[in-house]
């Protein structure tokens, strides 16, 4: 398999980066945390005592609140005192799920050029029922469009990035040793072929209905997000839908997730074809969104709103 193109060395600081930070050193410290986090979220699910000095899980008989909550703000922790750290001066927010009660107020964006937004455990169910489908995200945002994603994979021990600044766009996979492997798109072309992958816990009737309008193969179910981008990126899946119901994704579960997909070459994007915006003031991701391995998005686009027409009049995509 054709390796990705290589990150630029030196310590230059790149124009698509804020003033004074270098790729290289960004993506050396992204890795460094994002191998942390793994470390972190797979002790706790396996109830062993987590590194870095972070307290063992308690049970609720304990005081505690369970290996997911204390799972969840280790990570969270883990990251904002890391990229504070190591980059000090850096004229970005940072914002994680765990953060944004304090840090958000509705309907008001963060006034924030430069937005890191976080989500330490992606997938708390799957973590919890040991399916080994959970993720970690990072994503830096400049103008509500996400411009680096780092999607981490602890359990298959899977690092996917994905740079959509400076040029080309870029995208790779990492191992603990470091090297780097090329996504691999899946060839299928003909909607009868395609695999769906979508969720194990957010299904409803609407989402059925949809489905049954879309002429699609198979289909599997990942828990996280990213998750599931990662089986297109692998040519596992071809496509991943997100159908608004009584809630709605949040900007920390889509954000490094279409990063990375859309580097390697896929698509993301609302089914009438509208980006995904970040920052806006609203975090939800509602309506019917889209991720896919690239060559059909436009027809899902067109044949998903059609049907979500019929079945949801009014419903906005």
């Amino acid at each position: 398999m054709a390796l990705a193109p290589p990150a630029p060395s030196g310590a230059e600081p790149q124009s698509w980066l804020p003033a004074g930070i270098a790729e290289a050193d960004l993506l050396s410290e992204l890795r460094r945390l994002s191998w942390g986090a793994a470390d972190i979220l797979r002790a706790y699910g396996r109830g062993e005592q987590p590194p870095y000095g972070f307290a063992p899980v308690l049970s609720v008989e304990e005081g505690g609140e369970g290996p997911v909550s204390a799972a969840d703000l280790a990570v969270n922790q883990w990251l904002l005192e890391g990229l504070a750290q190591a980059f000090p001066s850096a004229p970005w927010t940072l914002l994680s799920e765990e953060t944004a009660k304090d840090q958000l107020t509705p309907g008001v964006p963060l006034a924030a050029e430069w937005l890191w937004i976080l989500d330490p455990l992606d997938g708390t169910k799957d973590f919890l029922q040991g399916t080994g489908d959970y993720a970690v995200h990072l994503a830096l945002v400049r103008d509500q469009s996400v411009l680096l994603g780092v999607v981490l994979l602890p359990e298959p021990e899977e690092l996917w990035f994905g740079l959509l600044g400076g040029g080309t766009p870029r995208a790779w996979r990492e191992n603990r040793g470091g090297e780097r492997f090329a996504p691999a798109l899946s060839p299928r072309s003909q909607l009868p072929e395609l695999v769906l992958v979508a969720s194990r816990n957010h299904r409803d009737q609407r989402l059925e209905a949809l489905l049954a309008e879309l002429p699609l193969g198979e289909s599997r179910a990942i828990g996280s997000v990213g998750g599931k981008v990662a089986t297109i990126l692998r040519g596992e899946a071809d496509l991943y839908l997100s159908l608004s119901g009584r809630s709605a994704p949040k900007d920390w579960d889509m954000a490094a997730p279409e990063a990375v997909l859309r580097a390697a070459g896929g698509a993301f994007s609302h089914a009438d074809g509208r980006p995904l915006t970040y920052n806006s003031g609203d975090v939800r991701q509602a309506g019917c969104l889209i991720a896919s391995h690239g060559p059909n998005h436009a027809e899902l686009c067109a044949r998903s709103a059609a049907a979500l027409a019929r079945i949801d009049p009014g419903f906005a995509v």
